[in-house]
């Protein structure tokens, strides 16, 4: 078996092997661009570390797993678009960098390219792959939409925001996994166990990343943190807090969402406060703590030997520990 790291180092090596050279540059420069910025490859990794869990042969894996991993950037360049973005991952987005225009078809483009790699799958396989990845590439779009809806709606339940994350986020980690298992020739309960992992893990990262944004220390996390907040973004916190506060707090909550005037650091302070109160990190980290349990129940019942699951629970593991 092969470790995270050096799986890792795989992934690159395609990825700088991927060639978008036909003209017009415009249309192919941004892909090239976009699959060389800092990512962090989880995608086709876990599509590997699925596969490598019931076949000590990865390479039938490869291009199946840059398929997810073009996909993932592609969903990416159109959000970046949407939420009108300047930077990601350090650098000017696509569509600031040439425009908007250029990113739009830049991203169908990318779609198509991952289309192509995830269909060379092998045959015995590739009708079960090929469903997965369209299963989860209209899942996704379902996402973002409910997302874009959230928005616009003064209230949405904690239900509907499960749902949105699910599709937003989980299905597509689900998916790299369960092609993975399939092209490695797991039973169809372990790819579907598989699956289930991937979505309760994606559950619990989104819920943790959810509360980060707002208790983590922005030097260990990476990034300012508060900026939900600010946003009146609809996160599991904010919902719940919503769904909690009476009298004063609940005043204060609603006068601070419907604010246009205010200095971003006051209005942290405040809604934080508000959420402490309540008890709301607290509840975020027990609903992250439920979905990573299911999750590694999951894993757990995978029928291979333990020693084929390490990198994958560590990956796991890695993913919702990332930061405190």
């Amino acid at each position: 078996m092969q470790g995270r790291e050096k799986l890792r180092e795989i992934v690159e090596a395609k990825i700088q092997l991927l060639e978008f050279k036909n003209p017009p540059a415009e249309l192919y420069d941004p892909i090239s661009y976009t699959l060389n910025s800092d990512g962090k490859r989880i995608r086709p990794m876990l599509t590997l570390l699925a596969c490598q869990m019931f076949s000590e042969k990865i390479d039938d894996a490869i291009l199946p797993a840059l398929g997810f991993e073009v996909f993932h950037n592609f969903t990416l360049l159109h959000d970046d678009i949407m939420d009108n973005a300047p930077v990601r991952r350090g650098v000017p987005t696509v569509h600031e960098k040439w425009s908007v225009n250029t990113a739009i078809l830049s991203g169908d483009a990318m779609m198509v390219e991952a289309f192509k790699l995830i269909s060379k799958a092998p045959k015995q396989c590739l009708s079960e792959v090929i469903e997965v990845f369209n299963d989860t590439a209209l899942g996704v779009c379902e996402g973002q939409m409910f997302d874009m809806q959230f928005e616009e709606r003064s209230h949405v339940s904690e239900d509907e925001y499960l749902e949105m994350i699910r599709l937003k986020t989980s299905v597509l980690l689900a998916a790299c996994l369960k092609a993975g298992a399939l092209i490695g020739g797991a039973t169809i309960e372990n790819a579907s166990l598989l699956y289930d992992f991937g979505i309760n893990l994606g559950l619990a990262f989104q819920l943790k990343d959810d509360w980060l944004d707002v208790y983590s220390d922005p030097e260990v996390f990476g990034k300012k943190t508060g900026g939900d907040i600010v946003e009146n973004k609809k996160t599991y916190l904010l919902i719940n807090a919503l769904e909690r506060a009476e009298g004063r707090h609940e005043d204060e909550l609603d006068d601070w969402i419907n604010k246009t005037n205010f200095i971003e650091e006051d209005k942290i302070a405040a809604v934080k406060e508000i959420y402490n109160i309540l008890g709301i990190g607290d509840l975020t980290l027990e609903k992250a703590l439920e979905y990573s349990k299911k999750a590694f129940d999951c894993l757990n019942r995978i029928e291979v030997p333990e020693l084929k699951k390490k990198e994958l629970m560590e990956l796991g593991k890695y993913l919702l520990d990332r930061a405190k």
